[in-house]
């Protein structure tokens, strides 16, 4: 048996856990249905402000690996 590769490991993972991201976006998006739900503009700016900061987060933590987060959202 051969041992992964840590270039391997690492695509493996990040295609297993963007393609999750991806897929809690699209089923984040189904909250869009305003015949079945109600929201505010205010609240959909919550969300996407507390979307872009953790991406961004995420982003700088490719470069500079010491940064870490543990935020939670809640409206």
């Amino acid at each position: 048996m051969t041992q992964e590769s840590r270039k391997e490991r690492f695509v493996r993972l990040a295609n297993k856990r963007t393609n999750t991201v991806l897929e809690r976006l699209r089923v984040l998006g189904n909250c869009s249905n305003a015949s079945l739900y109600e929201y505010t503009e205010e609240e959909v700016n919550k969300i996407f402000g507390a979307i872009a900061k953790e991406l961004n987060d995420v982003k700088a933590k490719f470069s500079n690996s010491k940064q870490k987060s543990s935020r939670t959202f809640s409206l």
